[in-house]
């Protein structure tokens, strides 16, 4: 699950909750896709090889890879969100740090801190909301419906001690 609770129990004091997105594709396998994916493309140039057709096709073919390559890219570049919620007996903060490096932060007393849940009308199913000190946050939207569903019972628990 793209969460964890580090400082589980209540009795230690500040618990932090550490919130990411899902990665299905790491580093390894994304240099081997771009390398496999290159080595495929290759195969139907071997027919074309030393003829006027070869520097036809392949500037799209190359053009087609840097596609590729740009678009996994941006997607490990847009990923690289972390959110850092912290509880203490006093209060309760949400750190979220996006893929630019700008960092948003919220604070509550914990006294007034509530975790609601949206089914619908939120911009993904099964909203997850932090309200207190008269703004209300989201959390764990990159999560998935079944994950949201698990931190807002989890936020529930904790939150009530």
């Amino acid at each position: 699950m793209p969460y964890e609770w580090v400082g589980t129990d209540p009795r230690e004091g500040a618990q932090e909750l550490h919130l990411w997105p899902h990665r299905s594709l790491p580093a390894r396998g994304y240099a081997w896709f771009i390398a496999g994916s290159f080595a495929l493309v290759l195969i139907p140039l071997l027919a074309v090889l030393g003829s006027v057709l070869l520097w036809g096709l392949l500037p799209f073919v190359l053009l087609a890879m840097g596609g590729m390559w740009w678009a996994l890219d941006r997607s490990r570049h847009d990923g690289q969100i972390i959110e850092v919620l912290t509880l203490t007996d006093e209060h309760v903060r949400l750190v979220r740090r996006d893929p630019g490096g700008t960092m948003h932060e919220w604070d509550c007393n914990r006294h007034w801190a509530r975790a609601s849940l949206h089914e619908a009308g939120g911009p993904v199913p099964f909203y997850v909301t932090l309200s207190g000190n008269g703004r209300e946050v989201e959390i764990g939207a990159f999560l998935s419906e079944e994950e949201r569903l698990a931190l807002f019972d989890d936020l529930l628990t904790r939150l009530r001690r």
